[in-house]
């Protein structure tokens, strides 16, 4: 993006009457619905082009880059006038975001930036010590990925900057999926710490970015029941929970995972590790069916799925599918079990996943305890006007009999 210098160069996006408030609460989205398209046409603009937001009483809202083909149709950067969003805000962004990640952490591992709760809306990147993964998910993002290469090189020099825009969430947005190296040489694998274990991750095939440090501080919590415990790790990816849980004093861990790519990693980190866990490769309802017909039963059951429901319509079957899912881990445990149980979707209200639970526990006339809530890791900050950044829920369960 070739930012104009000159405020008068920048074209104006008109709000309808009382379609301000939002933003006025600190939110940073318009919708396609709350913009003046008599005055400013959507149709006008080209995808990732900068405006002014001017509400109906000709008051300046803030700097935001707009999407006519999105129905988030602009994106808040910046709320001072005389503060262009260039690539000195960029800058300044970075080095806020990185301020917190290393108040919190002694190791560059971490998320660095986590969207709008960093005032970079649809940017993420992540940080393994000298290698840093971005994703771009908004067109606005992608106009501006020269600046935010050059705001990323000045802030923290990485050796290895890697786009990995291949998500899902590009699609709504008009925007191709690619994954390259921006700068410097990207080696086969990056290596995460946790619980005493040297991960080794693929972040260039790997989801996401990679890794999930949402959910450390999760994984961290749950150490303390898993002391001479069988322990199952469903949907394990690259087993940070269950290789965790067998460096913890776990005595048995079985990983389950329908990813063979994922599932050679885990056990490339168990092998450099000295760890042997079990590992089941396939669809993770079948697994634990198949598991219950044979009559196993373990002491603690991880479930951390991925997304079941990723739009509002998807409600009704996401549910079904988290409450099918806690009663067949249920079904697996002993008399006295831990239940590890995690949605990131959005969608799914933390009363939600508590009544699958509750629901799960009933059909199998079993009762459930909460006994722990957590959510995402505070690398991840949650906006406090943007409730779309509050989206992970854990629950530490123990199942007994009535």
């Amino acid at each position: 993006m070739n930012t104009p210098t000159d405020t008068s160069q920048i074209p104006d996006l008109r709000l309808k009457r009382g379609e301000d408030r939002r933003l006025s609460a600190g939110h940073l989205w318009v919708f396609s619905n709350e913009v003046d398209t008599q005055r400013t046409p959507l149709t006008a603009f080209d995808a990732g082009a900068l405006v002014r937001v001017i509400n109906d009483r000709d008051k300046f809202m803030g700097y935001a880059y707009v999407n006519p083909r999105s129905l988030i149709s602009a994106r808040i950067l910046g709320r001072d006038a005389a503060f262009l969003p260039v690539k000195s805000l960029l800058v300044h962004r970075l080095q806020v975001a990185l301020s917190l990640r290393e108040r919190l952490y002694r190791k560059p591992c971490y998320r660095w930036v986590y969207g709008e709760s960093d005032g970079l809306p649809g940017l993420v990147l992540d940080r393994f010590g000298d290698v840093v993964v971005g994703q771009i998910a908004t067109a606005g993002m992608e106009a501006m990925k020269d600046e935010i290469q050059q705001a990323v090189l000045k802030v923290v020099g990485p050796g290895t900057l890697l786009w990995k825009n291949d998500s899902g969430a590009r699609d709504l947005e008009g925007l191709s999926h690619y994954v390259e190296v921006a700068h410097g040489t990207l080696p086969d694998s990056v290596v995460v710490e946790e619980s005493g274990v040297r991960f080794q991750v693929p972040v260039s095939t790997g989801q996401k970015t990679g890794w999930f440090f949402d959910q450390a501080a999760n994984r961290a919590s749950l150490l303390k029941y898993v002391k001479g415990a069988r322990v199952l790790d469903v949907f394990s990816y690259l087993g940070a929970w269950g290789l965790g849980a067998l460096k913890a004093g776990a005595a048995e861990v079985t990983c389950v995972d329908s990813s063979a790519g994922a599932l050679e990693s885990l056990e490339r980190t168990a092998a450099a590790n000295g760890l042997q866990p079990k590992v089941i490769k396939g669809d993770a309802f079948d697994v634990m069916e198949a598991l219950q017909n044979d009559k196993q039963h373990f002491d603690v059951v991880i479930i951390d799925p991925p997304a079941f429901i990723k739009r509002r319509k998807d409600i009704p079957k996401g549910e079904a599918a988290y409450k099918r899912l806690n009663q067949l881990a249920m079904q697996l445990l002993g008399r006295d079990g831990i239940l590890s149980t995690n949605s990131c979707s959005y969608h799914l209200a933390p009363e939600g996943l508590s009544t699958a639970i509750q629901r799960a526990a009933r059909h199998l006339a079993r009762f459930a305890q909460i006994i722990e809530t957590g959510g995402q890791a505070p690398d991840h900050p949650v906006h406090p006007a943007i409730p779309e950044t509050r989206y992970l829920k854990s629950f530490v369960c123990r199942v007994v009999p009535e």
